[in-house]
This record gives C-alpha cells, structure tokens and sequence, in this order.
C-alpha cells in the first residue's frame, strides 16, 4: 500500500571516483550512488517520486498513474515500487504497442498499460489532459511524466544532507559544487532548493534546450521562493535525447571505474570532463557527482 512505500528511505552512498584525467587535474569528485539504493527501484526515481506518493495516499488514493516512454526509467522504477508495496499502477506510454525489455518488466510488475500514440501524447501538458483517465480510474492519483515539478525536486533535496553527513569518510571538509545529467531539471532542481545558494549546481542537458528544462527549474525555484539561486545549464545531449555518438560510446567503454550509461550519466561525466580538461575547475576543487541512475534503459542499445 502507498502508506508502506513511504516508510521506505534509501540513503545512497558517496563514493570517491578515481579517473587519470581528474588526477592530473588535481579535482577530486565523489559520486552519489543513486545506481546502487536498490536493484529495481533505482537512481534518482524513488526520490522525485516519493512526495507524489505522499500527496496520493494524503488524497485518499489507492495507487499511482504517470506517463512515459518505452524504456521510461521512471515508469520502471513506479511499477517495482507497485509491486513492492502492493498499489495498483497504471502507465501511459508515448507511442505504438511495442516489446522492449523495460515494457515487458512493467506487464511483470502488473502495470496496466495504455499507449497514446504520439500525437495523444504531446496532449500531456493540456489542462484537461488528466480528466478522461481519473474517470476510468478514481482511485489512482495522476503523476506527471517523471515525476517532475516542486514534488519531485523536494524529494531530490535529500541528497544534500546525506552526501554531507558522509564528507568526513572520505576525509573532505566541504566541497564546492554538484554536477548532474538533467532529463526535465526536477533533480537539479531539488538541489538548488536544499543548497539555498551555498554551492552552485552545474546541470548536463541530456535533451536538446528546446525541451522546455530550463523553464522547468525556473519555475520550481520561483514556486519555492528561492531568491538567489546558484545554478547552470549546459548542453550535452549531443544534438538529441537519444542519439549515441561514436565519442560518447568510447567515452562510456573507457571509464571502467563507474557504469554508466548513454542517456545520460555518459553524457554527463563527459562534460565534466571536457570542462576539468579545459582548465574550468582548479586544483583542489571538490564535485559531488549525481549518479541519476537509469542503468536499466541500456538494454535499448543492446
């Protein structure tokens, strides 16, 4: 049920990331493993999803309903937590029925499904979008795609407090920035609400700047009412949310001291290598990298 789902709080593990190009950069960067808090309910999900859960159970709702794509992390992540839990889930899916290795897990996870076909699914941001599907299923409370918006950010704000509580392990007394790869910005967002403008949160765009992702984090900051936050933008989505390059590729097979994948942890710590190589951060600077997750959805490029 939705009440037992909230009693679950994954505290994910900071980990230094030792890689020869940030040894002769003299940057040290420690990766918050979101990949590694559980085998299906994995990455940055569970956080941008919990407070939507909350607000669920709070309306008297039985179970959860929310859109996404045919190797949808988030709707991944949503029907392990259904099964898990025990709450009923429904997922709307953008596109024609297809067989991919994440759709087969939501059937396994006994997530009703519906395809919208493409044109139904650009309706998603209508006002009247929600109304025919809380009709057909009153007990289900709707989640936007990726469970984006202030919830989903507050659910990322968590974070902080625990990559902090875990900086004397690795024998730091602070550091000086996050770097994370961004989908819809409600991660990074998260964290520019928890650091308040303490340290600056460097995002990696994962889609192209026409997505919408920086009015996204602007509008959750001014909901929140932070007044100076510390943030950027940078493109890397390599000219399309899912267009894998031979760069990128032989990014990923070289850095074998972290599992990433092409989406967007890849796209990401090659950034942040591109901007350490270019002489961006001094010696001695200190990264929190997000590591979001979405391991699963490699097996769209297998």
């Amino acid at each position: 049920m939705l009440l037992s789902a909230l009693d679950w709080h994954p505290n994910p593990t900071l980990e230094p990331l030792h890689l020869d190009w940030l040894t002769r950069a003299g940057v040290e960067v420690a990766v918050l493993r979101l990949d590694r808090i559980d085998p299906l309910i994995s990455g940055n999900k569970w956080f941008k999803l919990v407070h939507h859960v909350r607000a669920a159970h709070e309306a008297g709702a039985e179970g959860i309903m929310s859109l996404g794509g045919a190797y949808s992390n988030h709707l991944h992540a949503l029907a392990a937590a259904g099964k898990r839990f025990d709450f009923p889930t429904v997922g709307l899916l953008r596109g024609h029925p297809r067989e991919t290795p994440t759709v087969l897990d939501l059937q396994a996870f006994g997530m009703d499904l519906h395809w919208l076909g493409y044109g139904g699914y650009r309706e998603r941001h209508a006002a009247d979008f929600w109304a025919s599907w809380q009709a057909r299923y009153p007990h289900l409370h709707p989640v936007p795609e990726g469970g984006s918006g202030l919830p989903g950010a507050q659910g990322c704000k968590a974070w902080v407090t625990c990559a902090r509580e875990q900086l004397a392990a690795l024998g730091w007394t602070g550091y000086h920035g996050w770097w994370l790869a961004c989908g819809t910005g409600t991660s990074l967002a998260g964290l520019v609400l928890a650091e308040a403008g303490a340290h600056p949160v460097h995002g990696v765009l994962a889609v192209p700047e026409d997505h919408g992702v920086a009015q996204q984090v602007e509008s959750i900051v001014r909901e929140a009412g932070i007044a100076d936050p510390r943030y950027e933008l940078l493109d890397g989505s390599r000219a399309g949310f899912a267009r894998v390059d031979e760069p990128l590729s032989a990014f990923i097979d070289a850095t074998g001291a972290i599992e990433l994948e092409p989406l967007y942890t890849g796209k990401a710590l090659m950034m942040l290598k591109a901007h350490v190589e270019a002489g961006r951060f001094t010696q001695g600077t200190r990264l929190i990298f997000v590591h979001t997750g979405g391991l699963q959805g490699r097996r769209g490029f297998e």
